[in-house]
């Protein structure tokens, strides 16, 4: 039994300092990206999201997005927002909703841009809330409640 408590308690530790250190990183990944240092950004984040850690996802496909430090890459943004969406990171939600209203990286959908939006105006994104009622004027009925089912399912 003791032995058992022995790796149960190093198993932990090992656990609590993991997080730990990727917390730092991620905050190394903040600090250079305020300072424009994309790359050192970059480079503390992109461990982090392929561990699936979904700020760091989010900050990916934001540099991607909007080229910071590396060219725009449409097909990045989306696959990194929608990883971290998928998680229910609200911004990542609201992103992934712009790109679908437009276009961008994805096939344009109305019905997909208003899932998302609803999904992160849900957790309080006012820009997303504004944005799901900007759409709702382009779409038909039968949209709009496709775009309600398919929210529905995503907490399912």
């Amino acid at each position: 039994m003791k032995t058992l408590f022995k790796y149960i308690s190093l198993f932990i530790i090992t656990l609590v300092m993991s997080s730990a250190t990727a917390s730092a990183d991620y905050q190394k990944g903040l600090d250079a990206y305020n300072a424009g240092d994309y790359a050192t950004a970059m480079k503390e984040w992109r461990p982090l999201a392929d561990q699936g850690d979904a700020n760091a996802q989010r900050w990916l496909a934001a540099i991607f997005n909007y080229g910071w430090g590396v060219p725009v890459d449409y097909i990045k943004a989306v696959k990194w927002y929608r990883l971290a969406a998928d998680q229910g990171n609200a911004i990542a939600q609201s992103n992934l909703g712009l790109m679908y209203n437009n276009g961008t990286g994805v096939p344009e959908n109305y019905i997909e841009a208003y899932k998302w939006w609803n999904l992160a105006a849900a957790q309080g994104v006012p820009v997303a809330k504004d944005n799901k009622e900007a759409v709702e004027q382009r779409m038909t009925k039968q949209q709009i409640a496709e775009g309600q089912r398919l929210s529905r399912e995503w907490f399912n």
